[in-house]
Parts: structure tokens; C-alpha cells; sequence
């Protein structure tokens, strides 16, 4: 019998300097919720299916307050820097946020520098199916990010509101998973 995903990665994730996050409503290896949503990329609206892109990876999905604040266009800039890495590891990026898609187009061209799509999720189905809703101010996601492993359960999570570490912590639990997982 294989043991659970945490007892195999959590050591790694511990040696790679990764915290394991104090809690969240999807803890590490739980699986996660599937969800198909409208998204944007360079601008173009899609339909994107979290389903579609697990089967070809690992999926980073982050999600973020509001596209054009300062704040959420640092972390989508720093996703965009980042993307080759990801990409070298297997993975693939995703951003949420309860903006509608319109205004996400604009933001997946100037902010995402249309390296990776952003979601719209404006009834907060996926913001709080991931319990990142921000409870302070329940218009907006939190600032949530998560590493999903091929097999559709959450391999890490990271929560903040200061951007800086998110790129850097999911590239590092990235590097982190099981080859197998990481390269499938």
C-alpha cells in the first residue's frame, strides 16, 4: 500500500527549506476540487479544466485579490519571470480571482506578460471550494497559493498577502515532488 503523499514529501519539502503550512481547509494530500472555469491568455478567452491540465502535470494554482493592484501584479509578474522554471519541472501555472474576464484579458497581457492564464471566478465556486476566500473582505480571494500533484491532491500550500514568497515557495515544492509525479 503507498503511503500518503505528506509522509513522502514532507521530508523533502522540510530539507528544502519549506515550512509546512500551520492549516487550510485542503491540507496536503487531500484531493482537490476539479473545476472548469472562463480564463484568459495573451488576452484570448478559453475554457480552462484543472482536469485537462493535471493530466499532463503538477498545476500551481494561485490565487489572488484583484488583477491591477499593486500587489497581485508583482506576484503575476514574478509567475511570468518564473515560468520557464515550471515548465522545466512539468508543472503549469494558474491564477484566480473574482475578476470578471474582460478585465483578467487585460490583466493576462500587462501583468501576466501572457506567460500563463488567469481564471475568472466571479460566483467564488473555486475561491471557496479552495477555502481562499478572504474573510475580511469576502469580495476578494485570498492571497492562496497551491502545488497540485498529477493525481489531483494538494502537495503544498502557501498563504500570505505580502507576494514575495509565493513563487519562490512553489517552485521549491515543485522541486520537491516525487519524479514520477513531477514528470508525468
Amino acid at each position: 500500500m503507498a503511503r500518503p503523499i505528506l509522509s513522502r514529501i514532507a521530508p523533502m519539502l522540510v530539507a528544502a527549506g519549506l515550512a509546512l503550512p500551520a492549516s487550510a481547509a485542503l491540507d496536503i494530500g487531500d484531493p482537490v476540487p476539479k473545476f472548469t472555469a472562463n480564463a484568459a491568455l495573451a488576452g484570448k478567452t478559453f475554457r480552462y479544466s484543472l482536469a485537462d491540465a493535471l493530466a499532463k502535470g503538477p498545476v500551481v494554482l494561485y490565487f489572488f485579490p484583484a488583477a491591477d493592484s499593486s500587489d497581485c501584479s508583482i506576484e503575476a509578474h514574478a509567475f511570468a519571470e518564473a515560468i520557464d522554471q515550471f515548465a522545466a519541472l512539468g508543472a503549469t501555472v494558474i491564477g484566480v480571482s473574482a475578476d470578471d474576464i474582460d478585465t483578467l484579458a487585460k490583466f493576462s497581457v500587462k501583468s501576466c506578460q501572457s506567460r500563463f492564464p488567469v481564471a475568472s471566478d466571479e460566483s467564488k465556486a473555486v475561491i471557496n471550494g479552495f477555502d481562499a476566500l478572504m474573510q475580511t473582505r469576502p469580495d476578494f480571494a485570498n492571497r492562496l497559493s497551491y502545488v497540485i500533484s498529477p493525481d489531483g491532491k494538494v502537495a503544498y500550500y502557501y498563504q500570505n498577502l505580502n507576494p514575495d514568497k509565493h513563487v519562490e515557495r512553489m517552485l521549491n515544492a515543485v522541486r520537491a515532488l516525487p519524479k514520477a509525479a513531477a514528470s508525468r
